[in-house]
């Protein structure tokens, strides 16, 4: 059981560092935090509708995963 608590713990901690950067990626839709940094600047300089779509679904899959595994681990914690 320690193997599984150790394996979950390592996905959890990679896909919260992952899920970050990818939140990071997107492009601002303005009058937020992104603002604040430069990203309310128009430029045609962000992704186009195709990569725009990918990066939604790639960061959904990385959210999906990384609540999975805080679930398990609270089921492991909970019942040892």
């Amino acid at each position: 059981m320690q193997i599984l608590t150790w394996t979950l713990l390592g996905v959890l901690i990679l896909t919260s560092v992952f899920l970050t950067l990818l939140i990071l990626l997107h492009k601002g839709k303005g009058g937020g935090m992104s603002d604040m940094f430069g990203g309310g600047m128009s430029s045609n300089l962000g992704s186009s509708g195709v990569a725009e779509r990918n990066l939604n679904r790639f960061t959904a899959l990385v959210a999906i995963i990384w609540v999975a595994a805080i679930i398990l681990l609270g089921l492991i914690v909970r019942f040892q």
